[in-house]
């Protein structure tokens, strides 16, 4: 190695941000390994690599002995004096033994390890990159579909969407072009393994952040969603200003706002709610659009009993229960919807049993109006 080597390795320091000492560090321990495997000397040996001109030395760390019998690890008194006449016995001393044509090896392994250092960099910066980005929202293209994975071109790196991470039935086009959630950024030795979701509630809050300024602005704030990716989708919303309307922010004007999401996710349903602090509230405007007529709550167990109409009840439940299934998990609650009617029989027939404060006085009242009826 000579000067134009540590020229290059000043230009890449430059260029790639990759320190030349990393480099030269990486290539001493590399020679080393080359040295023991070209000359079959497994000793005590290191590398210097002067960094102003290159050059590079191989030195043996040797003990002084009496009598030799391992001459790679040992010299004798009498040849380490001619050295050094100050040595005694168990001494160590350093010997250069540099090969002749060891330039040529150290030239190579350089090349490699320089090339090497330069890809793990370039690995290290695009990591860096997107792990920032993680939980964001990013467009890619759509390069290839292979045993179910897609395969999505960010510029610099690959992302993948697994089967589970996309939506059921949409249909994903080559070269498409679509939004998707960074799920996961995971750093292996190919690189950047960046996953990608359209199916994730991140999506959602992602697209809304984008397309209603007052959410980005900390007037309107998302307090939960619950997804059904393709089908549906519920989300509370509120306002830290008593004079904005969250649900009309997020639905914008004549419904902008929310079309261009539901547009995005190919039509999936979007139902926007209010959360309010008033748990019974809350679970109310869950099973929106449904009409609730009263709801009882366990709030230790987190549990309720929720009584709408008659003709309510198929709406407030939803199509395979997907409705009741969605506010349970946009609340978090378990919640038992009961027919008004329905509910009174089960309570006479003792099907159902009074478990919540304020039932029987409700039930009372029901009967009593039937009495007067």
């Amino acid at each position: 190695m000579n000067q134009e080597f540590i020229n290059a390795l000043t230009e890449i320091e430059k260029s790639k941000g990759i320190s030349s000492d990393i480099i030269i560090e990486a290539l001493e321990k590399a020679l080393i390994k080359s040295y023991e495997k070209n000359f079959n000397d497994n000793g005590n040996v290191s590398v210097s690599i002067n960094r102003e001109n290159g050059e590079t030395k191989i030195y043996s760390i040797k003990k002084v002995v009496e009598e030799v019998e391992d001459p790679i690890t040992e010299i004798s008194i009498h040849k380490a004096r001619e050295l050094r006449s100050n040595l005694e016995l168990g001494d160590e001393i350093t010997i250069e033994v540099t090969p002749r044509n060891f330039g040529r090896i150290a030239a190579q392994t350089a090349r490699n390890i320089v090339i090497q250092k330069i890809k793990d960099a370039e690995r290290e910066i695009i990591y860096n990159e997107f792990i920032d980005r993680e939980k964001e929202i990013i467009t890619g293209l759509v390069q290839r579909i292979d045993r179910g994975i897609i395969y999505v071109d960010l510029g610099k790196v690959e992302g993948i969407v697994p089967y589970e991470e996309q939506i059921p039935n949409e249909n994903y086009k080559i070269n498409g072009r679509y939004k998707f959630f960074i799920k996961e950024v995971k750093n292996t030795t190919k690189g950047a393994q960046v996953i990608l979701s359209r199916s994730d509630v991140g999506l959602v809050k992602r697209l809304l952040e984008l397309e209603v300024p007052e959410i980005n602005e900390g007037i309107v704030e998302v307090f939960s969603i619950a997804r059904e990716a393709g089908s549906r989708t519920k989300l509370a919303v509120f306002a830290r200003d008593e004079n904005v309307d969250p649900v009309g922010a997020c639905v914008g004007f004549k419904g902008s706002r929310v079309r261009t999401i539901v547009d995005e996710l190919n039509g999936e349903k979007l139902d926007i709610i209010v959360w309010d602090k008033d748990i019974k509230k809350f679970l109310a405007n869950s099973l929106s659009p449904t009409e609730v007529e009263q709801v009882f709550i366990n709030e230790e167990e987190k549990v309720a009993r929720v009584i709408v109409d008659n003709d309510q009840l198929s709406l407030a439940i939803g199509k395979e229960g997907q409705n009741a299934r969605l506010a349970a998990k946009l609340t978090g609650w378990k919640i038992d919807i009961k027919g008004s009617q329905q509910y009174l029989d089960e309570i006479q027939s003792e099907d159902l049993k009074v478990e919540f404060p304020e039932e029987q006085e409700y039930i009372a009242g029901i009967l009593s109006e039937d009495h007067e009826d």
